[in-house]
């Protein structure tokens, strides 16, 4: 695995397990892995107290083809990729469902799908601020249940703002080249270890997991590389 270049405040703690994660904003699998990665820590925990995890989020774009600031409902895309109205209404009821389980309300009939390209900026800005994990969050929530139009400038700062980022130094670094080398990093480091679909999470730098495991499984890999790092 080629070592990812991406860091900042985000990295606390140098003895920590480092889970560097390759996502995209509108892609629902990463909401839910994150949910249940964020649980899979949580029951590690309870038997390693101790446990201690950094994670920095990587770009990657389902769509990099889709046009800046062109909004398409999710249902339009999904008709479109998965052959009619039938299909797209059950992968949908699927996803809500899946989401759900984790605590999740997807609300997918006001999604809007636009290209993601100023949002992963905006979290290579939130990354070098220390706020990384607080602006995916947010950006997630904003995307999967509240039909924000998360391809829009001013949108990406209102919630910028929200998570308690400068709002006027995050528009001079979106309005000008900031966080453009972050991601064409970030994509080039994907295209050279084949990940091909996100979520993707990798350990310490050293293997890949493709997909949203369970928490326990996500428990049970931390567990296992926290047990061989205190022998």
């Amino acid at each position: 695995m080629t070592s990812p270049s991406s860091s900042g405040p985000d990295e606390l703690v140098s003895d920590a397990i480092r889970i560097d994660v390759w996502s995209d904003i509108v892609c629902p699998w990463c909401y839910i892995g994150k949910r249940r990665l964020e649980a899979g820590i949580a029951q590690s925990r309870q038997s390693h107290p101790e446990l201690e995890v950094e994670i920095v989020y990587h770009a990657f774009q389902l769509d990099p083809r889709a046009r800046v600031g062109d909004d398409q409902l999710v249902v339009d895309v999904y008709e479109k990729k998965f052959g009619g109205p039938d299909r797209a209404r059950e992968i949908m009821e699927h996803m809500t469902d899946q989401a759900a389980a984790e605590g999740l309300g997807f609300r997918l009939g006001i999604a809007k799908r636009s290209n993601t390209i100023l949002g992963h900026r905006l979290l290579a800005f939130a990354l070098s601020k220390g706020r990384q994990l607080d602006m995916k969050e947010r950006l997630l929530k904003a995307y999967f249940t509240e039909g924000a139009a998360i391809g829009h400038l001013d949108v990406l700062l209102g919630l910028a703002g929200e998570v308690g980022l400068d709002v006027d130094d995050a528009r001079k670094y979106l309005e000008s080249e900031g966080g453009e080398d972050e991601v064409a990093e970030d994509l080039r480091v994907a295209h050279d270890n084949e990940i091909t679909a996100v979520p993707t999470f990798v350990f310490n730098q050293a293997f890949a997991v493709p997909g949203a495991l369970d928490a326990a499984a996500f428990a049970r890999v931390l567990s296992k590389l926290h047990t061989a790092g205190a022998g």
